[in-house]
Protein backbone atom coordinates (compact mmCIF):
# COMPACT_ATOMS: atom_id res chain seq x y z
CA UNK A 1 0.00 0.00 0.00
CA UNK A 2 1.72 3.09 -0.90
CA UNK A 3 1.34 5.47 2.11
CA UNK A 4 1.42 9.29 1.69
CA UNK A 5 3.17 10.72 4.74
CA UNK A 6 2.31 13.89 6.14
CA UNK A 7 3.57 17.18 4.39
CA UNK A 8 5.29 15.04 1.85
CA UNK A 9 2.80 17.25 -0.71
CA UNK A 10 3.91 20.80 -0.69
CA UNK A 11 3.10 21.79 -4.24
CA UNK A 12 0.46 20.56 -5.96
CA UNK A 13 -0.32 20.71 -9.66
CA UNK A 14 -3.58 19.97 -8.92
CA UNK A 15 -6.79 22.48 -8.29
CA UNK A 16 -8.18 22.55 -5.34
CA UNK A 17 -12.26 23.76 -4.64
CA UNK A 18 -12.36 27.07 -4.70
CA UNK A 19 -9.68 27.91 -7.25
CA UNK A 20 -12.42 29.21 -9.98
CA UNK A 21 -15.79 30.73 -9.47
CA UNK A 22 -17.27 30.53 -13.03
CA UNK A 23 -18.13 27.71 -15.36
CA UNK A 24 -15.76 29.30 -17.62
CA UNK A 25 -12.49 28.81 -15.15
CA UNK A 26 -13.48 25.72 -14.37
CA UNK A 27 -13.35 25.01 -18.40
CA UNK A 28 -10.29 26.34 -18.96
CA UNK A 29 -8.73 24.48 -15.90
CA UNK A 30 -10.04 21.21 -17.91
CA UNK A 31 -8.80 22.53 -21.14
CA UNK A 32 -5.44 23.26 -20.10
CA UNK A 33 -4.82 19.46 -18.70
CA UNK A 34 -6.10 17.94 -21.77
CA UNK A 35 -3.06 17.79 -24.49
CA UNK A 36 -0.96 16.47 -21.07
CA UNK A 37 -3.48 14.08 -20.86
CA UNK A 38 -3.50 13.28 -24.78
CA UNK A 39 0.58 12.72 -24.73
CA UNK A 40 0.24 10.16 -21.77
CA UNK A 41 -2.52 8.09 -23.35
CA UNK A 42 -0.58 7.90 -26.68
CA UNK A 43 2.16 5.94 -24.48
CA UNK A 44 -0.39 2.73 -23.60
CA UNK A 45 -0.48 0.37 -26.08
CA UNK A 46 -4.56 0.53 -26.28
CA UNK A 47 -4.35 4.05 -26.97
CA UNK A 48 -1.67 3.73 -29.36
CA UNK A 49 -2.99 1.32 -31.42
CA UNK A 50 -6.47 2.80 -31.81
CA UNK A 51 -4.43 6.43 -32.82
CA UNK A 52 -3.15 4.39 -35.32
CA UNK A 53 -5.54 2.11 -36.67
CA UNK A 54 -8.56 4.10 -36.55
CA UNK A 55 -7.15 7.47 -37.43
CA UNK A 56 -8.35 8.37 -33.73
CA UNK A 57 -7.91 12.61 -33.30
CA UNK A 58 -5.07 12.63 -30.83
CA UNK A 59 -5.36 16.12 -30.19
CA UNK A 60 -6.52 17.82 -27.18
CA UNK A 61 -8.87 20.37 -29.70
CA UNK A 62 -10.54 17.06 -31.07
CA UNK A 63 -11.51 16.00 -28.00
CA UNK A 64 -15.65 15.62 -29.43
CA UNK A 65 -14.69 13.93 -32.01
CA UNK A 66 -13.41 11.14 -29.61
CA UNK A 67 -15.12 7.35 -29.29
CA UNK A 68 -15.76 6.10 -25.78
CA UNK A 69 -13.72 3.87 -23.85
CA UNK A 70 -15.69 0.54 -22.60
CA UNK A 71 -15.38 -2.02 -19.53
CA UNK A 72 -14.81 -4.29 -22.70
CA UNK A 73 -11.91 -2.78 -23.98
CA UNK A 74 -10.43 -2.76 -20.47
CA UNK A 75 -11.03 -6.62 -20.38
CA UNK A 76 -9.81 -6.66 -23.57
CA UNK A 77 -6.51 -5.24 -22.45
CA UNK A 78 -5.73 -6.89 -19.31
CA UNK A 79 -3.88 -6.91 -17.50
CA UNK A 80 -1.24 -4.45 -19.20
CA UNK A 81 -2.57 -2.79 -22.11
CA UNK A 82 -4.02 0.42 -20.72
CA UNK A 83 -0.22 1.31 -19.29
CA UNK A 84 1.46 4.53 -19.76
CA UNK A 85 4.53 4.57 -17.93
CA UNK A 86 6.89 1.90 -16.92
CA UNK A 87 5.88 -1.41 -14.93
CA UNK A 88 8.85 0.41 -12.66
CA UNK A 89 7.21 3.83 -11.93
CA UNK A 90 3.84 1.54 -10.34
CA UNK A 91 2.85 2.37 -6.95
CA UNK A 92 0.35 -0.34 -6.72
CA UNK A 93 -2.03 -2.74 -9.24
CA UNK A 94 -5.82 -3.19 -8.73
CA UNK A 95 -8.80 -5.37 -10.09
CA UNK A 96 -12.24 -4.87 -10.30
CA UNK A 97 -14.89 -7.26 -8.09
CA UNK A 98 -15.62 -8.76 -11.35
CA UNK A 99 -19.11 -9.24 -10.15
CA UNK A 100 -20.32 -8.29 -13.63
CA UNK A 101 -18.10 -10.16 -15.81
CA UNK A 102 -14.14 -10.20 -16.47
CA UNK A 103 -12.29 -8.55 -14.02
CA UNK A 104 -11.05 -4.94 -15.49
CA UNK A 105 -6.87 -4.36 -14.11
CA UNK A 106 -6.04 -0.60 -12.92
CA UNK A 107 -2.77 0.68 -11.54
CA UNK A 108 -1.43 3.68 -10.35
CA UNK A 109 2.28 5.69 -9.38
CA UNK A 110 2.99 7.32 -6.61
CA UNK A 111 1.69 10.87 -8.49
CA UNK A 112 -1.34 9.50 -9.17
CA UNK A 113 -2.03 8.69 -5.37
CA UNK A 114 -1.73 11.75 -4.18
CA UNK A 115 -4.49 12.92 -6.92
CA UNK A 116 -6.50 9.63 -5.30
CA UNK A 117 -5.95 10.50 -1.74
CA UNK A 118 -6.39 14.34 -2.26
CA UNK A 119 -10.24 14.07 -3.82
CA UNK A 120 -11.07 11.05 -1.39
CA UNK A 121 -10.36 13.85 1.61
CA UNK A 122 -12.69 15.78 0.37
CA UNK A 123 -15.05 15.45 2.98
CA UNK A 124 -17.14 18.31 3.88
CA UNK A 125 -17.04 17.01 7.99
CA UNK A 126 -13.18 16.98 7.65
CA UNK A 127 -10.34 14.43 7.87
CA UNK A 128 -8.48 15.52 11.28
CA UNK A 129 -5.26 14.20 13.11
CA UNK A 130 -7.30 13.55 15.77
CA UNK A 131 -9.56 11.80 14.49
CA UNK A 132 -9.66 7.48 14.72
CA UNK A 133 -11.19 6.25 11.38
CA UNK A 134 -11.87 2.71 11.13
CA UNK A 135 -12.02 1.71 7.10
CA UNK A 136 -14.32 -0.87 7.08
CA UNK A 137 -14.44 -2.05 3.18
CA UNK A 138 -11.85 -4.43 1.65
CA UNK A 139 -8.28 -4.04 0.78
CA UNK A 140 -7.84 -6.79 -1.10
CA UNK A 141 -7.59 -6.22 -4.97
CA UNK A 142 -10.18 -3.73 -5.14
CA UNK A 143 -9.02 -0.06 -4.45
CA UNK A 144 -11.51 1.26 -2.19
CA UNK A 145 -9.97 -0.14 1.48
CA UNK A 146 -6.34 1.20 0.09
CA UNK A 147 -8.23 4.72 -1.31
CA UNK A 148 -9.61 5.65 2.48
CA UNK A 149 -6.26 4.70 4.28
CA UNK A 150 -3.66 7.00 1.81
CA UNK A 151 -6.21 9.48 2.81
CA UNK A 152 -6.64 9.05 6.26
CA UNK A 153 -2.64 9.15 6.01
CA UNK A 154 -2.71 12.48 4.18
CA UNK A 155 -4.59 13.73 6.84
CA UNK A 156 -3.03 12.36 9.66
CA UNK A 157 -6.12 10.68 11.31
CA UNK A 158 -5.25 7.18 12.90
CA UNK A 159 -6.41 4.65 10.37
CA UNK A 160 -7.71 1.23 11.49
CA UNK A 161 -7.91 -1.42 8.84
CA UNK A 162 -11.08 -3.47 9.75
CA UNK A 163 -10.72 -5.42 6.04
CA UNK A 164 -14.20 -6.22 5.28
CA UNK A 165 -12.60 -9.81 3.47
CA UNK A 166 -10.90 -10.45 6.58
CA UNK A 167 -12.34 -13.95 8.29
CA UNK A 168 -10.43 -12.33 11.44
CA UNK A 169 -12.65 -8.95 11.77
CA UNK A 170 -16.22 -10.29 12.23
CA UNK A 171 -19.13 -7.75 12.75
CA UNK A 172 -18.62 -8.81 16.97
CA UNK A 173 -14.84 -7.61 16.83
CA UNK A 174 -15.61 -4.08 14.87
CA UNK A 175 -18.34 -3.55 17.31
CA UNK A 176 -15.59 -4.13 20.05
CA UNK A 177 -12.71 -1.79 18.06
CA UNK A 178 -15.55 1.16 17.56
CA UNK A 179 -16.17 1.18 21.10
CA UNK A 180 -12.94 0.68 23.10
CA UNK A 181 -11.11 2.82 20.73
CA UNK A 182 -13.78 6.19 20.43
CA UNK A 183 -13.63 5.62 16.40
CA UNK A 184 -14.98 8.73 14.99
CA UNK A 185 -15.37 8.53 11.25
CA UNK A 186 -15.88 5.08 9.86
CA UNK A 187 -15.62 3.97 5.89
CA UNK A 188 -17.82 1.76 4.78
CA UNK A 189 -21.27 0.61 2.16
CA UNK A 190 -24.45 1.50 3.69
CA UNK A 191 -26.14 -2.20 4.20
CA UNK A 192 -22.69 -2.79 6.28
CA UNK A 193 -23.35 0.34 8.68
CA UNK A 194 -26.73 -1.32 9.33
CA UNK A 195 -25.03 -4.83 10.04
CA UNK A 196 -22.36 -2.77 12.74
CA UNK A 197 -25.47 -1.20 14.06
CA UNK A 198 -27.83 -4.93 14.79
CA UNK A 199 -23.85 -6.34 15.58
CA UNK A 200 -23.91 -3.50 18.67
CA UNK A 201 -27.50 -4.35 20.12
CA UNK A 202 -26.31 -8.36 20.09
CA UNK A 203 -23.36 -7.38 22.19
CA UNK A 204 -25.92 -5.43 24.40
CA UNK A 205 -24.84 -1.90 23.38
CA UNK A 206 -26.98 1.09 21.76
CA UNK A 207 -25.76 2.65 18.54
CA UNK A 208 -27.25 5.95 19.06
CA UNK A 209 -25.79 6.16 22.78
CA UNK A 210 -22.65 4.00 23.19
CA UNK A 211 -20.49 5.27 20.56
CA UNK A 212 -20.17 8.71 21.76
CA UNK A 213 -16.86 9.78 19.68
CA UNK A 214 -18.71 8.72 16.47
CA UNK A 215 -19.23 12.26 14.04
CA UNK A 216 -19.66 10.52 10.93
CA UNK A 217 -19.96 7.96 8.43
CA UNK A 218 -18.61 7.83 5.03
CA UNK A 219 -20.55 5.46 2.36
CA UNK A 220 -20.46 4.47 -0.71
CA UNK A 221 -21.14 1.47 -2.99
CA UNK A 222 -24.86 1.19 -2.86
CA UNK A 223 -27.26 4.24 -4.34
CA UNK A 224 -29.11 5.05 -1.37
CA UNK A 225 -32.38 6.92 -0.94
CA UNK A 226 -33.08 9.99 1.25
CA UNK A 227 -35.44 7.76 3.64
CA UNK A 228 -32.63 5.28 4.12
CA UNK A 229 -29.93 7.43 4.65
CA UNK A 230 -32.04 9.08 7.38
CA UNK A 231 -32.80 6.03 9.35
CA UNK A 232 -29.04 5.33 9.30
CA UNK A 233 -28.45 8.82 10.80
CA UNK A 234 -31.34 8.13 13.13
CA UNK A 235 -29.56 4.40 14.35
CA UNK A 236 -26.44 5.73 14.97
CA UNK A 237 -27.49 8.84 17.22
CA UNK A 238 -27.65 11.83 14.85
CA UNK A 239 -24.34 11.27 12.80
CA UNK A 240 -23.66 12.74 9.57
CA UNK A 241 -24.32 10.05 6.76
CA UNK A 242 -21.54 11.37 3.80
CA UNK A 243 -21.78 9.60 0.56
CA UNK A 244 -19.40 9.21 -2.16
CA UNK A 245 -19.07 7.56 -5.43
CA UNK A 246 -16.32 6.78 -7.52
CA UNK A 247 -14.47 2.98 -8.90
CA UNK A 248 -11.93 0.99 -8.95
CA UNK A 249 -10.96 2.47 -12.46
CA UNK A 250 -11.15 5.79 -11.51
CA UNK A 251 -11.37 6.50 -7.57
CA UNK A 252 -13.27 9.08 -5.98
CA UNK A 253 -15.34 10.89 -8.31
CA UNK A 254 -17.75 12.93 -6.18
CA UNK A 255 -18.56 13.29 -2.99
CA UNK A 256 -21.05 14.83 -0.71
CA UNK A 257 -21.79 18.79 0.06
CA UNK A 258 -23.01 19.99 3.26
CA UNK A 259 -26.32 20.36 1.13
CA UNK A 260 -26.68 16.91 1.38
CA UNK A 261 -25.62 17.16 -2.93
CA UNK A 262 -23.16 14.27 -4.61
CA UNK A 263 -21.04 16.92 -6.05
CA UNK A 264 -18.78 15.62 -9.38
CA UNK A 265 -14.88 16.83 -9.25
CA UNK A 266 -15.03 18.34 -12.28
CA UNK A 267 -11.82 19.76 -11.30
CA UNK A 268 -9.95 16.87 -11.47
CA UNK A 269 -11.99 15.15 -14.60
CA UNK A 270 -14.52 15.62 -17.61
CA UNK A 271 -17.53 14.22 -17.34
CA UNK A 272 -20.01 13.84 -20.12
CA UNK A 273 -23.67 12.13 -19.88
CA UNK A 274 -24.20 9.07 -23.15
CA UNK A 275 -27.35 8.29 -24.39
CA UNK A 276 -27.18 4.66 -25.50
CA UNK A 277 -30.66 5.22 -27.37
CA UNK A 278 -28.94 7.85 -29.41
CA UNK A 279 -25.53 7.70 -29.54
CA UNK A 280 -24.86 11.45 -28.06
CA UNK A 281 -23.13 13.02 -25.16
CA UNK A 282 -23.59 16.17 -23.45
CA UNK A 283 -22.59 17.68 -20.35
CA UNK A 284 -25.70 17.13 -18.45
CA UNK A 285 -29.01 14.73 -17.97
CA UNK A 286 -29.87 11.34 -17.41
CA UNK A 287 -27.95 8.64 -18.92
CA UNK A 288 -24.67 6.80 -18.63
CA UNK A 289 -21.60 8.73 -17.40
CA UNK A 290 -18.40 9.16 -19.11
CA UNK A 291 -15.61 10.07 -17.38
CA UNK A 292 -11.59 11.64 -18.55
CA UNK A 293 -9.89 11.72 -15.50
CA UNK A 294 -7.20 15.19 -15.99
CA UNK A 295 -4.44 13.50 -13.20
CA UNK A 296 -3.56 9.90 -14.65
CA UNK A 297 -0.52 9.20 -15.13
CA UNK A 298 -0.18 5.23 -15.18
CA UNK A 299 -3.51 4.80 -16.90
CA UNK A 300 -4.86 7.24 -18.81
CA UNK A 301 -8.45 6.66 -19.77
CA UNK A 302 -10.51 9.01 -22.23
CA UNK A 303 -13.61 9.26 -22.66
CA UNK A 304 -14.57 6.07 -20.02
CA UNK A 305 -17.83 4.75 -20.12
CA UNK A 306 -18.40 3.93 -16.62
CA UNK A 307 -22.24 2.18 -17.86
CA UNK A 308 -23.51 3.76 -14.31
CA UNK A 309 -27.21 5.27 -14.87
CA UNK A 310 -27.10 9.07 -13.57
CA UNK A 311 -28.67 12.58 -13.85
CA UNK A 312 -26.12 15.26 -14.35
CA UNK A 313 -27.13 18.68 -13.35
CA UNK A 314 -25.72 22.52 -13.21
CA UNK A 315 -27.56 24.23 -10.66
CA UNK A 316 -26.41 26.32 -7.90
CA UNK A 317 -25.89 25.22 -4.58
CA UNK A 318 -25.98 26.78 -1.06
CA UNK A 319 -22.80 24.89 -0.48
CA UNK A 320 -20.53 27.14 -2.84
CA UNK A 321 -18.79 24.10 -4.31
CA UNK A 322 -19.94 25.80 -8.34
CA UNK A 323 -19.19 21.91 -9.34
CA UNK A 324 -22.41 19.66 -11.20
CA UNK A 325 -24.53 17.52 -9.54
CA UNK A 326 -25.20 14.01 -10.05
CA UNK A 327 -28.08 11.38 -8.76
CA UNK A 328 -26.35 7.98 -9.20
CA UNK A 329 -29.17 5.27 -9.82
CA UNK A 330 -27.17 2.23 -10.50
CA UNK A 331 -29.16 -0.83 -11.03
CA UNK A 332 -32.09 0.85 -8.88
CA UNK A 333 -33.04 2.65 -11.81
CA UNK A 334 -34.44 -0.99 -13.14
CA UNK A 335 -37.37 -2.75 -12.17
CA UNK A 336 -39.63 -5.44 -12.83
CA UNK A 337 -43.05 -5.76 -13.73
CA UNK A 338 -45.77 -6.83 -11.67
CA UNK A 339 -49.46 -7.31 -12.76
CA UNK A 340 -48.66 -4.17 -15.08
CA UNK A 341 -46.71 -1.99 -12.72
CA UNK A 342 -42.90 -1.22 -12.09
CA UNK A 343 -41.63 -1.85 -9.24
CA UNK A 344 -38.20 -0.66 -8.38
CA UNK A 345 -36.17 -0.87 -5.66
CA UNK A 346 -36.21 2.62 -4.90
CA UNK A 347 -39.58 2.76 -4.43
CA UNK A 348 -39.33 0.10 -1.78
CA UNK A 349 -36.64 1.12 -0.10
CA UNK A 350 -38.85 4.55 0.59
CA UNK A 351 -41.68 2.93 1.77
CA UNK A 352 -39.42 0.47 4.42
CA UNK A 353 -37.06 3.48 5.97
CA UNK A 354 -40.20 5.62 6.32
CA UNK A 355 -41.71 3.17 8.92
CA UNK A 356 -41.23 4.24 12.45
CA UNK A 357 -38.12 3.98 13.86
CA UNK A 358 -39.64 2.52 16.85
CA UNK A 359 -40.26 -0.32 14.59
CA UNK A 360 -36.94 -1.55 14.56
CA UNK A 361 -37.07 -2.36 10.51
CA UNK A 362 -33.82 -2.57 8.48
CA UNK A 363 -32.80 -5.88 7.22
CA UNK A 364 -35.38 -6.75 4.43
CA UNK A 365 -36.15 -8.49 0.72
CA UNK A 366 -37.96 -8.24 -2.12
CA UNK A 367 -39.17 -10.57 -5.16
CA UNK A 368 -41.55 -9.18 -8.01
CA UNK A 369 -43.50 -12.15 -9.70
CA UNK A 370 -45.52 -11.75 -12.54
CA UNK A 371 -49.23 -10.51 -10.19
CA UNK A 372 -47.72 -10.45 -6.40
CA UNK A 373 -44.81 -8.61 -5.23
CA UNK A 374 -44.05 -10.61 -2.42
CA UNK A 375 -41.87 -8.49 0.76
CA UNK A 376 -40.03 -10.02 3.78
CA UNK A 377 -38.84 -7.72 6.78
CA UNK A 378 -37.35 -8.37 10.16
CA UNK A 379 -38.60 -6.52 13.35
CA UNK A 380 -39.10 -6.90 17.07
CA UNK A 381 -42.31 -8.92 18.72
CA UNK A 382 -45.06 -6.91 19.53
CA UNK A 383 -44.24 -4.58 16.38
CA UNK A 384 -44.62 -6.47 13.89
CA UNK A 385 -48.40 -6.84 12.62
CA UNK A 386 -48.16 -3.17 12.80
CA UNK A 387 -45.35 -2.50 10.58
CA UNK A 388 -46.64 -5.21 7.96
CA UNK A 389 -50.02 -3.02 7.84
CA UNK A 390 -48.55 0.27 7.38
CA UNK A 391 -46.01 -1.15 4.49
CA UNK A 392 -49.05 -3.04 3.04
CA UNK A 393 -50.93 0.43 2.85
CA UNK A 394 -48.11 2.09 1.74
CA UNK A 395 -47.98 -0.32 -1.20
CA UNK A 396 -51.02 0.30 -1.91
CA UNK A 397 -51.12 3.81 -2.24
CA UNK A 398 -48.10 4.20 -3.96
CA UNK A 399 -47.39 1.22 -6.86
CA UNK A 400 -51.58 -0.27 -6.67
CA UNK A 401 -49.92 -3.67 -6.73
CA UNK A 402 -51.20 -7.32 -5.08
CA UNK A 403 -48.81 -8.15 -2.44
CA UNK A 404 -47.74 -10.55 0.15
CA UNK A 405 -45.93 -9.17 3.31
CA UNK A 406 -44.44 -11.29 5.90
CA UNK A 407 -42.75 -10.02 9.01
CA UNK A 408 -40.16 -12.12 10.00
CA UNK A 409 -38.93 -12.40 14.43
CA UNK A 410 -35.21 -10.74 14.68
CA UNK A 411 -32.49 -13.23 13.17
CA UNK A 412 -35.03 -14.34 10.45
CA UNK A 413 -32.63 -13.03 7.23
CA UNK A 414 -29.95 -12.10 9.33
CA UNK A 415 -28.61 -14.57 11.73
CA UNK A 416 -27.72 -13.77 15.57
CA UNK A 417 -24.17 -15.43 14.58
CA UNK A 418 -23.55 -13.31 11.62
CA UNK A 419 -23.78 -10.76 14.40
CA UNK A 420 -22.32 -12.05 17.31
CA UNK A 421 -19.58 -15.12 16.42
CA UNK A 422 -15.44 -14.41 17.34
CA UNK A 423 -13.70 -16.59 14.64
CA UNK A 424 -10.94 -18.12 15.58
CA UNK A 425 -7.08 -16.95 14.12
CA UNK A 426 -5.19 -19.51 13.08
CA UNK A 427 -1.77 -20.58 11.66
CA UNK A 428 -0.04 -23.09 10.76
CA UNK A 429 1.18 -25.82 13.26
CA UNK A 430 2.40 -29.14 13.06
CA UNK A 431 2.97 -30.50 16.81
CA UNK A 432 0.11 -31.00 19.26
CA UNK A 433 -0.15 -32.36 22.64
CA UNK A 434 -1.37 -35.20 24.08
CA UNK A 435 -4.73 -33.13 25.38
CA UNK A 436 -4.97 -31.33 21.80
CA UNK A 437 -7.20 -31.73 19.09
CA UNK A 438 -4.83 -31.95 15.95
CA UNK A 439 -8.00 -31.46 13.47
CA UNK A 440 -7.26 -27.99 12.92
CA UNK A 441 -3.23 -28.61 11.60
CA UNK A 442 -2.31 -27.38 8.43
CA UNK A 443 -5.59 -25.19 8.50
CA UNK A 444 -4.78 -21.63 7.21
CA UNK A 445 -8.09 -19.64 7.60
Amino acid sequence: MTVIPKGEIAVRNRPEIGDWTTPDELAQLQRAQLPRIFERAARSPFYAARFERDGTPRAADDFADLPLTSKQDLRNAYPFGMLAVPRAELATYHESSGTSGEPTASYYTDEDWADLAERYARKWVGITPADTFLVRTPYALVITGHLAQAAGRLRGATVVPGDARSLALPLARIVRLMHRLDVSLTWCNPTEAMMIAAAARAAGLRPERDFPALRAMFVAAEPMTAARKRRLSEIWGGVHIVEEYGSTETGTIAGECPEGRLHLWADRAIFEVYSPETGTLSETGCGQLVVTPLYRAAMPLLRYNLADDVEVRHESCACGWRLPTVRVFGRTAFGYPVGGVTVRQNDLEEMIFQLPLAYEVGFWRARAETDVLRVEFEAPDGVRDRAAVELAAAIDRTLGVRHAITALPIGSLVPAEALTTQRDILKARYLFGPDESWDKALMYQ
